[in-house]
């Protein structure tokens, strides 16, 4: 048996999650509005390959995290159908407020340690 710790371990030697790498998909979440989407594209691979492998609450975060991200395609999808009639702008707008609020309020709750709220809802 090899007693090396995981190299994808979330655990420091000091019993607490390291919460550095959520911080990180959040903040690809965020950068996806500028680089189109491609760093979103990285952070939720990221979130897919590292849920499970924490307490419940950080698991949470990755199951926010993945949840943004589709919703967040689903919302700029319907923008840029919107565009066609003029209000994809606005609509748009809208969706990168929404994503910076739950990003945020994400990155919030990380730092104190606790599952985000709400994170089966549609909106924040």
């Amino acid at each position: 048996m090899n007693d090396s710790p995981d190299s994808r371990s979330v655990i420091e030697p000091n019993g607490t999650p390291d919460i550095t790498l959520p911080i990180v998909v959040y903040a690809l979440l965020l950068a996806g509005v500028v680089s189109g989407g491609l760093t979103a594209i990285v952070g939720v691979v990221i979130a897919y390959v590292y849920r499970g492998q924490g307490p419940h609450w950080f698991d949470e975060h990755y199951r926010y995290q993945i949840r943004t991200f589709w919703l967040s395609v689903l919302y700029f999808a319907i923008s840029g159908v919107l565009t066609l009639v003029m209000i994809g702008f606005v609509t748009w707008l809208l969706a990168v407020v929404w994503l910076v609020v739950r990003c945020v309020k994400g990155i919030k709750r990380l730092q104190e340690h606790r599952e985000p709220d709400n994170v089966d809802a549609w909106l924040i």
